[in-house]
């Protein structure tokens, strides 16, 4: 099981409803020993309420200041707004990172919100558990 700060759960689910009625997205970045500590947002070029896709430009920033902090890309995460928190057909076709997860919130229900993550290998949907601290 991992363990999630809620204070990046509540990040991450404010800026879902900011970006309501479309998925919003972004990168969460991790110590070497794989805590959870920054949600980095970005935009959603799709602009949609039923796909994502990361601002490349935005991406390569973050990637490159994660490094520089010596911490690691923990998982790409987006929202679902009126479904629930499982990978789509679309999202498990994009899923191009098989060691990463893929966190997905629901907002299905606003005042309920769901975050559960995911590891994607070739189509196959592995859910790991999380546990929002």
């Amino acid at each position: 099981m991992i363990e999630f700060d809620g204070v990046l759960f509540k990040e991450i689910v404010e800026q879902g409803l900011r970006e309501f009625p479309n998925e919003c997205c972004g990168v969460v970045a991790a110590t070497p020993e794989g805590r959870p500590v920054k949600v980095y947002p970005v935009k959603n070029i799709d602009a949609s309420p039923a796909t994502y896709r990361l601002d490349g430009k935005e991406q390569l920033r973050i990637s490159e200041e994660i490094e520089d902090r010596g911490w690691e890309t923990w998982g790409f995460y987006h929202s679902h707004t009126h479904s629930e928190a499982f990978p789509s057909q679309t999202d498990r076709d994009r899923a191009f990172y098989p060691e990463t997860r893929y966190v997905i919130v629901s907002l299905q229900d606003r005042d309920e919100p769901v975050l559960r993550s995911f590891f994607i290998t070739d189509g196959e949907v592995t859910e790991e558990e999380l546990q929002i601290t």
